[in-house]
């Protein structure tokens, strides 16, 4: 006669419990929002540097003019005088 296999039962839970899943997905859920917020600011930033470098270009072409109209020259942004600089002048 042929002996009969015991059939051996696996007796590990195969999921977690309620509260572990809920305290998981809500963990999970937070990083995706903290993910989702710097993915935001990143966008800003970068539109800002691109703004700023935008805004430098500018600065840049009005130097250029000034010194086309006036040679080197510094100019105080808050009254516009004019403080030309002889040396650099002597030099060119």
């Amino acid at each position: 006669m042929a002996k009969k296999k015991k059939e051996v039962v696996d007796l590990k839970p195969t999921n977690v419990t309620e509260e572990q899943l809920k305290s998981i997905q809500e963990v999970v859920s937070q990083i995706n929002q903290y993910n989702l917020e710097i993915g935001r600011i990143e966008a800003r930033k970068h539109g800002l540097l691109h703004g700023l470098s935008t805004t430098q270009e500018t600065l840049s072409g009005i130097q250029k003019q000034l010194e086309k109209e006036y040679g080197t020259v510094n100019v105080n942004i808050e009254t516009g005088e004019i403080n030309y600089d002889v040396e650099a002048d002597k030099k060119n």
